[in-house]
């Protein structure tokens, strides 16, 4: 059964991990459709981002661009959260090199995720294992997660008939802005769920310690 993490274990003043308020920028850069996501007090700011301000010099002006139209500077941000992918790979090398820019001459604390893990984060402890599916380039790729995220293994491309087939009863779970573009025999397959992909909740996953903070770099799909 479905359950949501609850908000006192996201921020919480009862939460044992809440030793702080995290004020943080989150950039995603691995879809066509762009994102940027800001914390700060417990306030939440949000831009959408089109292909064609993806590359390094726009990005970084959109970024400025929307922390100075919502009141806001670097300095007010302690933690940057950067999606290493899958995804296109001109979004996520410019995003990457955006990020650790800011993050160098800002001494702000940078980590990455990636959408495989993203998209489970809402099933943190429900189910024994999830399997996550995305869509890209007209492939389907799949990854393992225990029921507290950790990954069992990378992820790898899955025909059709093996996600029916094979895993047609295990929990699977595919992000929302990906389902149209999905098979709708997969989408018939029991014990899947969609998921709308919520900047907010990374603060849960690095709260558990579960973001890439040593090596980050683009999770790429050939």
């Amino acid at each position: 059964m479905f359950k949501s993490i609850p908000k006192d274990l996201l921020i919480g003043k009862n939460s044992s991990m809440n030793m702080y308020i995290m004020n943080f920028l989150s950039i995603d850069c691995s879809t066509e459709i762009g994102s940027l996501f800001v914390k700060t007090k417990n306030k939440t700011f949000n831009k959408v981002l089109q292909s064609d301000k993806l590359n390094n010099d726009l990005l970084m002006y959109e970024i400025l661009d929307f922390l100075s139209k919502n009141n806001l500077k670097l300095d007010n941000i302690s933690q940057i959260f950067v999606n290493q992918g899958p995804g296109n790979f001109s979004g996520l090398r410019g995003s990457l090199a955006t990020a650790k820019g800011i993050s160098l001459s800002k001494n702000i604390n940078l980590a990455g995720y990636n959408t495989f893990l993203w998209s489970c984060v809402k099933f943190f402890d429900v189910e024994n294992y999830i399997f996550s599916l995305i869509k890209f380039r007209e492939k389907y790729f799949i990854k393992k997660f225990d029921r507290y995220l950790k990954s069992f293994a990378n992820f790898k491309e899955i025909s059709i008939d093996e996600i029916i087939n094979k895993y047609n009863s295990e929990f699977k779970v595919v992000p929302e802005n990906m389902k149209k573009y999905f098979d709708k025999k997969i989408l018939k397959t029991s014990n899947i769920k969609t998921v709308k992909l919520n900047h907010a909740e990374l603060e849960f996953l690095k709260l558990k310690g579960l973001l890439d903070e040593e090596t980050i770099k683009p999770l790429y799909i050939k």
